[in-house]
């Protein structure tokens, strides 16, 4: 039995953190499906960028909807649901089997709305509406402005996908904005079954202040911050709050690990999924990663729920100057704009290749 199923008998998912045509042509996908205990998909504007600059397995749809007259994000969305779509088919025997926990893929609001509440509150709607997919989220970013669009989605019926999380703090104001979102629904007679999940980055920490602190603190702060939001998590489960909701038929809004790829090549490859093996949560790894695991990684040891030692370590940090609070806005500031950028660059991309193809086929 391979380390992937090992997790997975632990009781977290596996979910890939990547999309690509190639994947789905090959049946790459489908056998991480079969032999990694692969269960669902997440996707960023950053995957599609590398996926469709990186292939030209996209250009006979990119020439047939350009000379349709379709355009930018349009042409883009198109393409990326033909993707998600396809890779929904091959999990939704999961997601049946599951009673709709597992089994999901992806999709993101474009990024440029992180800052508008109103525009990706009718982005995700559209999204959603034009998937006809049980098992496809939509991804809405975790900004001051992307809380009350969760709410108002969940509200809605759209399962949401709550992604750039970096803190306790950003996934205690998701989880309650998805409550809000099902309260509401039960208030107003509607099925409080609308899925989502609270997508936590952890990379992302260790790579912001790796030259900012001693060695010995390397790679320790990403999981310090993980380990505390999973004590928030266990907790909102176990309120009288959530319970009321579970009990009226509500899902529960699963805690996702996001960004494990480990990017300090001192550390371990497998560092965050050991790590992080959390019974109830998903780990979503990039390629790389879910392929190392497997290979040679430890699932044997649950992760310890241990407040004192998180907190220390943070106390830790803040004694060299690194503040958790001031540094979880602007990793999710910073998220936004990279994202923004991806996205920039995917539409300049498929804007580029529309035009070269279209000419030489008419040429």
């Amino acid at each position: 039995m391979n380390a992937t199923q090992n997790l997975h008998d632990l009781g977290q998912s596996i979910w890939l953190d990547n999309i690509t045509r190639e994947l789905l042509t090959s049946g790459i996908l489908a056998r991480y499906i079969g032999e990694l205990s692969v269960t669902g998909l997440t996707s960023n504007p950053t995957i599609f960028d590398h996926a469709i600059q990186n292939s030209d397995l996209y250009d006979d749809a990119i020439l047939k909807k350009a000379l349709e007259g379709k355009l930018g994000e349009v042409l883009f969305f198109e393409l990326a649901l033909e993707d998600l779509l396809q890779a929904a088919e091959l999990f939704r025997p999961i997601y049946e089997a599951t009673g709709g926990v597992d089994g999901w893929v992806s999709l993101e609001v474009s990024p440029l709305l992180a800052d508008d509440t109103a525009g990706t509150i009718a982005a995700a709607t559209k999204l959603h509406a034009s998937a006809q997919c049980n098992n496809m989220f939509i991804k809405i970013p975790g900004t001051p402005a992307g809380i009350p669009a969760i709410e108002e989605a969940i509200f809605a019926g759209v399962p949401v996908n709550v992604t750039l999380l970096f803190s306790r703090e950003q996934y205690i104001a998701a989880s309650e904005a998805y409550m809000r979102g099902i309260e509401r629904r039960i208030a107003s007679d509607l099925d409080p079954a609308v899925g989502s999940v609270a997508s936590l980055f952890i990379s992302r920490w260790d790579v912001a202040i790796k030259d900012k602190v001693p060695e010995a603190l390397h790679n320790r702060l990403g999981i310090a911050i993980a380990t505390r939001t999973y004590q928030a998590y266990r907790d909102q489960l176990a309120s009288p709050r959530w319970q009321k909701l579970a009990a009226a038929g509500a899902r529960p809004q699963r805690l996702l690990w996001a960004s494990t790829g480990t990017k300090d090549p001192a550390a371990a490859d497998t560092l965050y999924i050991d790590a992080l093996a959390a019974p109830g949560t998903i780990n979503t790894m990039p390629e790389k990663t879910l392929l190392a695991f497997a290979e040679h990684g430890n699932a044997n040891n649950v992760m310890r729920i241990d407040e004192s030692d998180a907190e220390a370590v943070i106390a830790e940090f803040a004694r060299q100057g690194i503040y958790e609070e001031a540094l979880a806005e602007k990793l999710q500031r910073d998220g936004a704009r990279s994202f923004a950028k991806s996205w920039n660059e995917l539409l300049t991309c498929i804007e580029s290749k529309s035009t070269a193809l279209t000419e030489s086929k008419r040429g």
